[in-house]
């Protein structure tokens, strides 16, 4: 089967055969467009349009973006029209500004939706983003970027020569418990770190499309592996210069037919430091730490959207509660108005997904794998 054959299945499934969600006149369309930008220019928000709405756009984004001061949610993009209509009663949507997969191109029109939110399976990333710059769009693109380096190159060319922005969805550099392990790592509060560990894992339930490798690009490494290594990375300020890997016998090999279902590695860094990272699709941890010459720093749980714990030889931390996804969209919505590059950058995702194909090759070959 063809990749865009693949695609167009994958497309079927979400509801996608005889879809047709409709748009309204195009002359109400361009008296209420006016109507809209101008409530848009008085109140200062870019308006964002959700590509993709399962669990993490209705269950996180679109709540947050409730709560954003500088952005709202303007727009969808589904293939599903039970959740169109839903959507569009929940937050007030107007006919003109929800979308499906087949006129998605089409949203170029609309000067309601300045940034689009790709928040698909792994496999359709490059796609919809590429599309979306070319319509003229800022993007947020969830992570991994994609599935593959060169995936990511044709990303961040489309969005460079559309002359818009691109950003990937990394929640927790705006998280105050993960920036504060960042400032004690990076500030050697607690002098160098000697040791530096972090796991990320959680039972997968099967039938979950993360479980198929067309589609998710891997296993646990994909999903959970990617806040592992970004969290070694932002704590201690340095990146990888080689890699090396261990799998583990399958214990379900209907359920993981072709990924992996725990993974170790490490990360060497540019100063000797080993990174010690795992991530599975059954066992449970959520954890970094951090041991330094004059103490040391971890939070446990380190990557959930709230309740994360932080703990020093110094003593705990203690942050008030706050949405990551607001603060992630606010800020990029605030790059996007002052013309300036998000702090987590599509060249940062590419970064990402180099070091994850490293690890892979690392876990394949069993040899160290330089980055």
């Amino acid at each position: 089967m063809s990749q865009q054959q693949s695609r167009r299945s994958f497309l079927q499934t979400l509801g996608l055969a005889g879809l047709s969600i409709p748009l309204i006149s195009a002359g109400n369309c361009n008296e209420q467009q006016s109507k809209q930008k101008s409530m848009q220019n008085k109140d200062g928000k870019l308006g964002i349009a959700l590509v993709g709405l399962g669990g993490y756009a209705g269950g996180q984004l679109a709540p947050a973006l409730q709560q954003t001061e500088h952005c709202y949610l303007a727009g969808i993009v589904t293939g599903t029209p039970s959740k169109a209509i839903a959507w569009k009663e929940k937050y007030n949507l107007p006919d003109k500004n929800i979308y499906n997969y087949e006129n998605y191109d089409s949203i170029k029109d609309n000067p309601d939706i300045d940034i689009i939110y790709v928040v698909l399976p792994n496999h359709m990333h490059a796609e919809y983003t590429v599309r979306g710059a070319k319509a003229g769009k800022h993007i947020i693109c969830e992570k991994p970027m994609a599935i593959t380096v060169a995936e990511c190159d044709q990303m961040i060319a489309a969005c460079k020569e559309a002359g818009k922005q691109l950003s990937i969805g990394y929640r927790l550099h705006f998280d105050p418990y993960n920036l504060e392990m960042k400032r004690l790592g990076q500030q050697k509060v607690y002098g160098d770190i000697k040791k530096i560990s972090s796991g990320f894992s959680f039972v997968a339930q099967k039938g979950i499309w993360r479980l198929d490798k067309k589609i998710a690009g891997g296993g646990p490494l994909m999903d959970l592996g990617v806040y592992c290594l970004q969290a070694v990375m932002y704590t201690t300020g340095m990146e990888p210069v080689a890699v090396t890997a261990q799998t583990f016998p399958i214990s379900d090999p209907d359920k993981f037919k072709d990924i992996e279902e725990t993974l170790a590695w490490q990360m060497e860094m540019p100063n000797g430091l080993i990174a010690e990272c795992r991530t599975s699709y059954s066992e449970s941890s959520n954890f970094l730490k951090a041991e330094a010459e004059k103490g040391w720093f971890e939070l446990q749980p380190a990557f959930n959207y709230s309740g994360l714990k932080g703990n020093t030889s110094g003593g705990q931390m203690d942050y008030p509660r706050l949405s990551q996804q607001a603060k992630q969209m606010d800020a990029f919505a605030l790059s996007v108005k002052n013309k300036q590059q998000s702090i987590v950058p599509g060249e940062m995702g590419r970064r990402d997904v180099k070091i994850i194909e490293a690890i892979y090759e690392a876990m394949k070959t069993g040899k160290r794998v330089t980055v």
